[in-house]
């Protein structure tokens, strides 16, 4: 993937510190849609001056799912925007055992970093352990190691901040429309991930500050087919409904699919982690989606930024400290019809 688009870095510090103003420009094929550090406009800052070459070696699961892709083509265009960066990717296979296989092939390649998205934070977290006795700091992406030995930077999406961001903008909706004992729907991820759970936990506590809670809960398992499946289950358990947060904007396609085919319209709906596809239909206001919470797949673009900071021995320019943090986390921001045109270029 080459070029830009993708979504705007949540968080300035980290764009600034590795001396770049983030542009983007929209391709017509998804898969050319990136969010980059380009580096202009840098200042003064010396961190965007070409510098010790580093080595970063890459793995994330199969792009099986449009986030999952737009990370990896994230991290490709990133690396290849820095004279100094050598990226070496290597394929994460099916499951966690490969992944982990795959890593430790790479360890003994001596990469300077390491960038993983894992299959599973928890079964990955030993070659995080392996890669970090072996002296090569590991930038944790997305699904948190357990271990905080297992990895020198984790930069990950706020999973609760989701559900807080959804619950909050749905609960006053609902008030706003003088709605008090609401029937409100939830189709999250994969249940068994704890990102879903945390979500789940963020969306209950912010329906919970207002006296609100979820009727009935059907997980689907990120994909089309099964939030079309997990839909269709829902909106026959719930004759009515207010409002419905479904945790991912990829399985919200089958979602949509379901509610048209029912002819369910009495209800809104808010999605998750902002695809154009989505964002284009908020803004269009023609369905009942009206608003989705961000979850970045440019953190891979940052990750690399911030890999190439630490291979260098090099802290963020825009702060005191002379190292970059140990952990970032991305804030998840509310896209509506209102601020959907500065968006859309930005959803992957």
């Amino acid at each position: 993937m080459n070029d830009l688009s993708r979504r705007r870095v949540l968080f300035g510090g980290a764009a600034l510190g590795a001396g770049a103003l983030l542009t983007a420009c929209t391709s017509n094929t998804p898969s050319e849609n990136t969010q980059i550090n380009t580096n202009q406009n840098a200042g003064n800052n010396k961190n965007a001056e070409p510098g010790q070459k580093v080595v970063i070696g890459f793995s994330a699961p199969a792009a099986d799912h449009g986030w999952v892709a737009a990370i990896t083509n994230n991290a490709k265009a990133q690396a290849a925007a820095y004279q100094d960066v050598e990226l070496r990717s290597v394929a994460a296979g099916a499951d966690a055992a490969a992944q982990r296989a795959a890593i430790s092939t790479l360890i003994a390649q001596k990469p300077n970093v390491i960038v993983l998205l894992p299959h599973d934070g928890k079964e990955l977290n030993s070659v995080g352990l392996e890669a970090m006795k072996a002296g090569i700091p590991v930038v944790n992406l997305d699904r948190a190691f357990p271990d905080r030995a297992a990895y020198r930077l984790q930069i990950k999406g706020d999973n609760y901040g989701m559900g807080l961001a959804a619950g909050t903008w749905i609960s006053a909706q609902l008030k706003l429309k003088g709605v008090s004992n609401p029937v409100i729907g939830e189709i999250p991820g994969i249940d068994s991930l704890e990102l879903t759970q945390e979500r789940t936990a963020g969306f209950n506590e912010a329906l919970g500050q207002n006296g609100f809670k979820v009727a009935n809960r059907r997980p689907a398992e990120f994909t089309a087919d099964s939030g079309q499946r997990a839909a269709t289950e829902l909106l026959q358990a719930l004759p009515k409904m207010d409002a419905l947060w479904n945790h991912d904007d990829d399985q919200g396609i089958g979602v949509l699919a379901a509610i048209n085919q029912a002819g369910r319209k009495e209800f809104f709906m808010v999605g998750g982690a902002g695809s154009k596809a989505a964002i284009d239909q908020i803004a269009a206001d023609n369905s009942v989606l009206k608003a989705t919470v961000t979850y970045s797949p440019s953190m891979a673009s940052s990750a690399i930024s911030l890999a190439r900071l630490i291979g260098q021995g090099k802290g963020m320019a825009d702060l005191v400290e002379l190292q970059v943090p140990k952990e970032i986390t991305l804030a998840s921001e509310t896209i509506t019809k209102e601020n959907a045109a500065k968006y859309s270029k930005l959803g992957f």
